[in-house]
């Protein structure tokens, strides 16, 4: 599972971060709803209820972030507190008030939503890419923005041109992350869903996965078989896939030659393109 962002919320949105010249409010609890720009709404209720028993022994440490509203308060930052909150029968909670826009409220929903600890590899990617889309950036930016490495934001978000079916196994704990990158690999597409029932039935780990797609991605050979590259071109090939997380393929001729990089959808096509601007 995820394990949240490098630096969080803060290296975003410095005026968010509580200062010691904040003052800390109560507001009553039926005053507050969530953030509308929330984008997941499930909430684990093992979470809630053990937060809940925290809250009624020792009541709320860390106060909420929200923002005045027409009808009370928008939360922004502590949905689970007030979740837990109002499971524990408060009237009152302990809030800090800012004043944000829409834009930054909807940005701060998704940055909340990646540091939790919970967040599938779906979950996780599907905040990167919502991110760089609404904030504009590209991934080299938003790598330096959360501490996070390029090379893990891309392959993270790679995973999301996987079909749905296998980000739906993916999204479920069947498959794992390491699955889902291997099964990229598959040069025939059309061999994806026989392959991820074959590992779901026969339990297969990634090193058996990574070596049986290795053997699809084999060609029959046929009468003649092709000269085999030479070993710089071999090594050239292998840089390039691990710097782009594709395949690619080097076919040099007698006169001039080709570089192939393959791309699995528009998005996939941005990144690689990304990866050779901020070269």
């Amino acid at each position: 599972m995820a394990k949240g962002l490098g630096k969080g919320i803060n290296a975003f949105f410095p005026e968010v971060e509580e200062k010691q010249d904040d003052v800390i409010e109560e507001i009553a609890i039926s005053e507050c709803r969530p953030n509308p720009y929330q984008p997941r709404k499930t909430f684990h209720a093992d979470a809630i209820e053990e937060l809940k028993e925290s809250i009624l022994e020792y009541g709320i440490i860390q106060p909420l972030i929200v923002r005045a509203s027409i009808k009370g308060y928008e939360i922004v930052v502590g949905e689970r507190r007030y979740r837990a909150a109002k499971e524990a029968g408060l009237d009152k909670i302990p809030v800090i008030i800012k004043d944000l826009t829409d834009d930054k409220m909807m940005e701060l929903a998704l940055l909340e939503n990646l540091q939790r600890e919970d967040l599938t590899p779906i979950e996780e990617a599907h905040a990167y890419a919502n991110l760089m889309n609404e904030l504009n950036i590209t991934q080299e930016e938003l790598s330096k923005r959360l501490g996070k490495s390029r090379s893990h934001i891309a392959n993270m978000v790679r995973l999301l041109s996987l079909p749905e079916s296998v980000i739906a196994y993916i999204n479920n704990g069947e498959l794992s992350m390491g699955h889902g990158r291997a099964i990229l690999g598959l040069k025939d597409k059309t061999k994806v869903q026989a392959l991820v029932q074959k590992i779901r039935k026969e339990k297969l780990n990634v090193r058996q996965v990574e070596k049986l797609i290795v053997q699809l991605n084999e060609k029959p050979v046929k009468q003649k078989e092709k000269p085999k590259k030479d070993v710089f071109i071999q090594e050239r090939e292998t840089f390039l896939r691990e710097r782009f997380g594709t395949a690619v393929t080097i076919q040099r001729g007698k006169r001039k030659g080709k570089i192939e990089i393959e791309f699995y959808n528009d998005n996939d096509l941005q990144r690689i393109i990304d990866t050779l601007e901020n070269e």
